[in-house]
C-alpha cells in the first residue's frame, strides 16, 4: 500500500501523461478504488492543480493550467531534458537581460537527484556551445557560480582578469547578472573602491563567498549601468553627433550600449559614440540611413563626407551606365 503523498504524486503523473482519463482508467493503473481516485482528484485541487471534470459514462480528468504553479512532477529524462534547456537558455541570453532562466536553473540543479546531475555535468564538459567570432565562451558552471552569488545576498571575494590579462582578487558585494545579446556582465559593488561596477562574466576566475551577509542600499539599474559602461570604453576615438529626433526615438536608431545620449530640447538628440578610427565611425554614421550633424570631431567629419561623395558618384557612374545601354 502506498503512502497518500506517493499515490498523489502518482496521480499527478498521469494526468500530465495525456489529455484525458476516466476514473475507472485511472484506479486500474494506480490499483486504487474509484473513491480513492475522486478523493485523490479533491486533494490535488485544494494543492492548487487546475483538475477539470466531465460527468457522464465517457467522462473523465483533465489536467489544466491553474492560476497558480503547483509542485512540478519531471521524470529522470524530463529532469534532464529541462536542465539542458534551461542552460541553453542562458548561454543565448534568449530571454533577455533577466536572471530567469539562470536562476531556474540553479534551483533546479539544487534538488536534481546525483544520478542526473552527474548527466547534467557530463554534458557541460561534452557540449561546446557555439558563439559569434566576437564573442567570447562562458563555462555554464561560471554562470551559476554568479548567478547563486547574487542570490546568496553576501560578500564575496572575485578573481578577475582585466583587459590587460592581470589578474587581481576583489572584494565585491553581487547584485545582478545582465545580458547585452553578446556578453554577460556581472555587476556589484567593489567594496574597496566603494562604487558599483560592471565585469565581464567571461574575465571572472573564480568567485567565493565569504558568509559575510549585506544589505545594499539604493542599487543602480543594472542594464543601464552596463549599457553605460559599454558605451564609455576605451576606445581610441569618438564623435559627438546631433539627431533631428526626440530622445525616445535617437535611443531607438542607436541603442544605449552604443552611444550616450542627451537630450537637445523635445525634438533633438546628442549622442556621443566611441570607434576604432575616423572610417570606421563614418561608416557607421552612414549605416543609420537618417539626416545628422557631426558636431566634432572634423576628421570624422570629413570621413563621412568622403564616404557619401563615393557613394554618390557610384550611383552616378552607374546610372549612366544603366541609361547608355538602354539607349
Amino acid at each position: 500500500m502506498i503512502s497518500t503523498s506517493a499515490r498523489l504524486l502518482r496521480l499527478v503523473s498521469l494526468l500530465s501523461a495525456r489529455p484525458s482519463w476516466t476514473c475507472g482508467e485511472l484506479a486500474g493503473r494506480m490499483a486504487v478504488t474509484e473513491r480513492t481516485v475522486r478523493r485523490d482528484i479533491a486533494r490535488l485541487r485544494e494543492l492548487g492543480y487546475g483538475v477539470e471534470s466531465e460527468p457522464g459514462p465517457w467522462g473523465g480528468y483533465r489536467l489544466r493550467a491553474g492560476a497558480r504553479v503547483p509542485p512540478l512532477i519531471l521524470d529522470d529524462e524530463e529532469a534532464l531534458a529541462v536542465a539542458v534547456g534551461l542552460r541553453e537558455a542562458a548561454l543565448s541570453g534568449v530571454l533577455g537581460g533577466d536572471q530567469a532562466a539562470l536562476s531556474a536553473l540553479l534551483k533546479l540543479r539544487q534538488v536534481l537527484p546525483p544520478r542526473i546531475a552527474d548527466r547534467l555535468g557530463e554534458m557541460d564538459a561534452a557540449f561546446v556551445h557555439t558563439t559569434r567570432p566576437d564573442a567570447p565562451q562562458i563555462a555554464p558552471g561560471t554562470l551559476l557560480e554568479l548567478a547563486g552569488a547574487c542570490r546568496r545576498g553576501e560578500r564575496s571575494r572575485l578573481s578577475y582578469r582585466d583587459r590587460e590579462g592581470k589578474t587581481t582578487l576583489r572584494e565585491v558585494d553581487p547584485y545582478r547578472l545582465v545580458h547585452t545579446g553578446r556578453r554577460w556582465y556581472f555587476v556589484a559593488r567593489d567594496v574597496t573602491r566603494d562604487e558599483w561596477r560592471t565585469f565581464r562574466a567571461d574575465r571572472v576566475g573564480r568567485i567565493q563567498p565569504t558568509g559575510h551577509p549585506v544589505e545594499l542600499t539604493d542599487p543602480p539599474d543594472p542594464a543601464l549601468l552596463v549599457s553605460r559602461s559599454i558605451a564609455t570604453g576605451a576606445y581610441p576615438l569618438y564623435v559627438t553627433i546631433r539627431l533631428p529626433l526626440p530622445m525616445e526615438q535617437a535611443l531607438r536608431l542607436i541603442p544605449p550600449t552604443v552611444g550616450t545620449h542627451r537630450p537637445e530640447g523635445p525634438d533633438a538628440t546628442v549622442v556621443d559614440i566611441g570607434g576604432p578610427d575616423a572610417d570606421g565611425l563614418a561608416r557607421y554614421l552612414l549605416s543609420l540611413a537618417t539626416p545628422l550633424r557631426v558636431l566634432s570631431p572634423d576628421d570624422v567629419r570629413e570621413a563621412l563626407l568622403r564616404r557619401t561623395r563615393e557613394l554618390f558618384e557610384d550611383n552616378v557612374t552607374h546610372r549612366d551606365k544603366v541609361n547608355g545601354q538602354a539607349r
